[in-house]
């Protein structure tokens, strides 16, 4: 007998207080712009045991505007803004190429927290997206030298050679060149903190950028 989705969806729970926590935050505490918060609630996450919290969601649209989204992970976030990586021929590269605006989601369920950003998005320049690649492990880079991301796959088998391929040239040349890794940075007009909280009276924190570069905030109902 197949399992039914229905009622596999109505047994979950969100938030079990066996494995979640939800901290108070008080929004009259918050600093003034939004890095130092998600830096603040991202060790915050760390310390908490989240599995995997540098993972987020990347959701970009097409030439005709038509949405996309996956899961990549954060390699910084600083004055620049938060940087992802990918390459330039992949599905989100193309889209980035044709229009430069994304949003990036966080969730960070062991504290009930999402984190919400969405800006432009600029390509860092191609010295820093080498030096960012080569700082990461062999296996990064060997994934990166296999390339076509996106492309149409024949077999399996195929994939196996050039990944084989790739890591051997990642242990032989461990500065090798891959001209198509590009490194991504959103610098964010909005960013929204959410804390969830036990009788859904969420707490939401909006920054949007001000036309003098600051930034201002505002609460939002759940």
């Amino acid at each position: 007998m197949g399992t039914d989705l229905h009622e596999l969806l109505r047994s979950l729970r969100v938030w079990d207080p066996a494995v979640t926590e939800l901290p108070p935050f008080d929004p009259a505490t918050a600093p003034g712009d939004p890095l130092t918060l998600f830096t603040a609630w991202f060790a915050e996450a760390v310390a908490a045991g989240q599995s995997e919290p540098h993972t987020v969601s990347l959701a970009t649209a097409d030439a005709e505007g038509l949405p996309d989204a996956r899961v990549v992970m954060l390699h910084g976030a600083d004055a620049d803004g938060w940087s992802f990586a990918t390459h330039a021929g992949s599905r989100k590269g193309r889209h980035l190429a044709a229009r430069p605006y994304a949003a990036l989601v966080f969730y960070w369920p062991v504290l009930g927290r999402q984190v919400r950003l969405r800006g432009p998005v600029a390509v860092a320049p191609a010295d820093v997206a080498h030096a960012d690649l080569h700082a990461r492990s062999t296996g990064a880079l060997a994934a990166a030298l296999t390339g076509r991301q996106s492309a149409d796959l024949d077999s399996a088998a195929e994939l196996a050679r050039a990944s084989e391929a790739a890591w051997e040239r990642a242990g032989r040349e461990p500065d090798a060149p891959v001209p198509s890794w590009t490194l991504y940075r959103l610098l964010p007009d909005e960013v929204e903190f959410f804390q969830g909280d036990a009788r859904r009276r969420h707490v939401r924190l909006a920054y949007r950028r001000t036309e003098e570069g600051g930034w201002g905030t505002r609460l939002l109902w759940p």
